[in-house]
């Protein structure tokens, strides 16, 4: 009995020891006596044990690797470090095991060979300005090459280009004086365009003392009409009211009936006031002249009494 429990307890330790749980993004490679078996996906798995072997477990996640610069010379002669990132994802697990020893270092000789091969055909500036170019060429190759090794090469970054040490200066004092050249190019539009903003508020200053002084004549122009228009309608006011009165009094006049007589009066009284103006001739009627003969001789003679 007891050596049944013993080899009953042997049986479940090495049947849990076996039981395999794949996690999510791993795939294990299995071998079975030195030979490929299979590959498990994620989930539980049992192994048989002593035959079955846990070769390796990948991920299947996209990985970054960044190699250390490597040494490129241009067309033109010049040697630059480059360093590079390399973004892949293992896409079979078998091939991945078993197409390449050291599949990291396949990956990074081969893109450091890339890389010379490809700033082997250009010229300095075109190596600094062609960042998207070298990463597009560099991806194909790897991406290609890597295939049959299982890996799928998503895209390649050069992270840094570093030219000699006097490249570098030349290139920092041009850009130095490129900086210099637009600081001054802006300074001289900023003046510019303050003198263009200092002209624009002078002209818009005259304009409108312009406009002012021409609001000020008109408005002047408008008093004088106004006091010329007032006054010619005072003096036709006037004249409207001598005229009514007049107008009244003849009515008046009329109605009470007069005789010759009183008649006559105001024919005197209307001559006079005619005598008073400035007319030089006067047109008197004959009904009056004799009337107005008597009131000269009747005036002389009464002058002469005084003068006595």
């Amino acid at each position: 009995m007891p050596y049944f429990l013993i080899v009953l307890a042997i049986i479940v330790i090495l049947v849990i020891s076996n039981i395999k749980i794949v996690p999510q993004s791993y795939c294990y490679v299995i071998e079975r006596l030195g030979v490929y078996k299979c590959t498990w996906e994620r989930g539980p798995h049992v192994k048989m044990p002593f035959v079955d072997k846990v070769l390796k477990k990948i991920s299947l996640k996209e990985q970054v690797v960044d190699f250390k610069p490597q040494p490129v010379i241009t067309k033109d002669n010049v040697t630059m470090q480059i360093d590079t990132v390399v973004f892949f994802q293992v896409t079979d697990a078998k091939l991945y095991t078993y197409g390449v020893d050291r599949p990291i270092s396949a990956i990074e000789n081969l893109c450091a060979t890339t890389l010379r091969n490809i700033i082997g055909e250009m010229e300095l500036d075109s190596t600094l300005t062609s960042r998207d170019v070298i990463n597009t060429k560099i991806t194909a190759t790897l991406d290609t090459a890597t295939d049959k090794w299982g890996i799928k090469v998503n895209r390649v970054e050069l992270k840094n280009i570093i030219p000699p040490r006097e490249i570098q200066d030349a290139m920092e004092k041009q850009m130095k004086a490129e900086r210099e050249r637009r600081e001054s190019i802006l300074r001289a539009e900023g003046d510019k365009h303050s003198q263009i903003l200092v002209a624009e508020g002078e002209k818009q200053s005259q304009i409108l003392r312009a406009e002012a002084e021409k609001e000020a004549a008109i408005l002047r122009a408008d008093a004088v009409r106004e006091q010329k228009i007032r006054e010619a309608q005072g003096e036709a006011e006037a004249i409207l009211m001598v005229q009514k009165a007049l107008a009244d009094s003849l009515k008046l006049l009329n109605e009470a009936h007069p005789d010759d007589k009183v008649l006559t009066l105001k024919s005197l009284e209307a001559f006079a006031k005619v005598a008073d103006g400035k007319a030089t001739k006067i047109i008197i009627p004959s009904e009056i002249q004799g009337l107005a003969g008597l009131a000269t001789s009747f005036k002389e003679v009464i002058s002469t009494d005084n003068v006595k």
